[in-house]
């Protein structure tokens, strides 16, 4: 029957949703420029970090998850109901500015990798990429727009291909991904945590918990768990293989960037990547003379997944600490100040780059930053899962709940190695 084997991955891609998505939008363009970076400097021996962050970023994730599908709210919409509002105004306001930096990241990288490819001004790439997003976010169909989010993630396999065919020290490569290399320096523990904030990003935390919530919105049949008290451990079964196979999925591309990067790079003795069509020359292996073109499909493909889930973070954040309507699935005049926040997000991501910022270097920091302010986030959430009144029944426990503690406090600890050691 014509189409029958592709019919299995068609019914398993269907039943994945949040979790893949997100997992997909950790390797955006910030990712990507982090991962390339991470090759260049620390050759093989960063590989590790990856099954490090593997564990500890699904867990974080589920709990975000778990939060949503419980309460029917997300992070910030349950925050305000049961914290002070000072202390979500905070949050909120440092993850605003967080994304809104990496939006900017992500359209300058967008808008440089397509001037590799098609020449013409960076300005114009980067109106095209921005208004784009935004649009699609407002006016397309909910389902239509998140199964076009799904389909966008292949575009990061470009980068298993070109691992495949690369000329990588094997021998080098496993040792490591299974034995850490550390020392105790300002770049490398700086490298650490934009590793560590770029794929243990805030704005996926919210993403995910608002996600659940608005399935829940979408779909008559679901309500929050707390008001139903059945079907929990299905729906929780779900939660964490949706979620597994997107973090999977994101470590198994960015193990792929890091490792291509190391052959390419700094075996060569090239550590430092200061613009696109450096990162470029790592998909030359593969693609020869058409290495721009992949690396170009690359980022602009995974920036228009991680726009919209940069900014779309942003407004839900910001809506649910303020009570508004909310979600993508409704229509622009039923939740006007929601998509106000989202276009301004985007908005002040596309005016920062007629600044005089380098598209590589700027992923590369706004990385950093998320790792910083994923701290705090991260207590906050771990209250949230635990908050009786907020959870009920289904408070967050059990190994589940303490790996989400360790991947707090090692976050905690790289932040503040890295302050120390740039303070030396």
């Amino acid at each position: 029957m014509k189409g029958a084997p592709l019919r299995p991955f068609r019914d398993v891609f269907k039943t994945l949703g949040p979790g893949l998505i997100t997992g997909a939008a950790d390797d955006d363009p910030s990712g990507i420029g982090t991962y390339s970076q991470t090759g260049a400097q620390l050759g093989y021996g960063a590989s590790w970090t990856m099954l490090l962050t593997f564990p500890l970023m699904a867990a974080i994730q589920e709990i975000s998850a778990r939060v949503g599908c419980v309460t029917g709210h997300g992070i910030a919409g349950n925050v305000c109901r049961h914290y002070p509002a000072s202390l979500l105004n905070g949050i909120v306001s440092l993850l605003f500015i967080a994304n809104t930096i990496n939006v900017a990241a992500d359209l300058g990288a967008m808008a440089d990798a397509s001037r590799l490819l098609f020449g013409g001004p960076a300005f114009a790439y980067v109106l095209l990429f921005g208004i784009t997003s935004v649009v699609a976010q407002i006016f397309l169909d909910y389902a239509r727009y998140v199964a076009v989010l799904k389909w966008l993630t292949l575009s990061l396999f470009a980068y298993v291909a070109a691992l495949a065919v690369a000329h990588v020290s094997w021998g080098e490569a496993v040792a490591g991904l299974l034995i850490p290399r550390v020392e105790f320096s300002a770049p490398f523990l700086t490298t650490i945590v934009a590793i560590l904030g770029t794929t243990i990003s805030p704005y996926l935390f919210f993403w995910q918990a608002s996600q659940e919530a608005e399935d829940q919105r979408v779909d008559a049949r679901k309500r929050p768990l707390i008001q139903r008290h059945h079907g929990a451990q299905k729906e929780f079964h779900r939660i964490r293989a949706d979620t597994i196979v997107g973090m999977a999925f994101s470590s198994l591309i960015a193990i792929a960037i890091i490792l291509t990067a190391a052959a390419t790079f700094h075996a060569t003795g090239k550590t430092d990547i200061q613009t696109s069509a450096q990162a470029a020359e790592a998909l030359r292996p593969i693609a020869g003379r058409f290495a721009e073109v992949i690396f170009a499909l690359g980022i602009v493909g995974t920036g228009l997944l991680a726009i919209p889930v940069l900014a779309g973070s942003a407004a839900y954040a910001v809506g649910e600490g303020r009570r508004w309507p909310v979600g993508l699935a409704r229509k622009p005049k039923e939740a006007a100040a929601f998509y106000a926040v989202l276009a301004l997000s985007a908005a002040i991501g596309i005016v920062l780059n007629f600044t005089p910022i380098d598209p590589i270097q700027a992923l590369y920091w706004s990385a950093v930053i998320n790792g910083v302010l994923a701290v705090p986030v991260m207590v906050l959430l771990m209250l949230v899962a635990r908050h009786h009144e907020i959870m009920g029944n289904f408070r967050v426990g059990g190994p589940l709940y303490w790996l989400g503690w360790l991947a707090t406090a090692i976050m905690a600890f790289g932040v503040v190695a890295m302050a120390i050691a740039w303070a030396l």
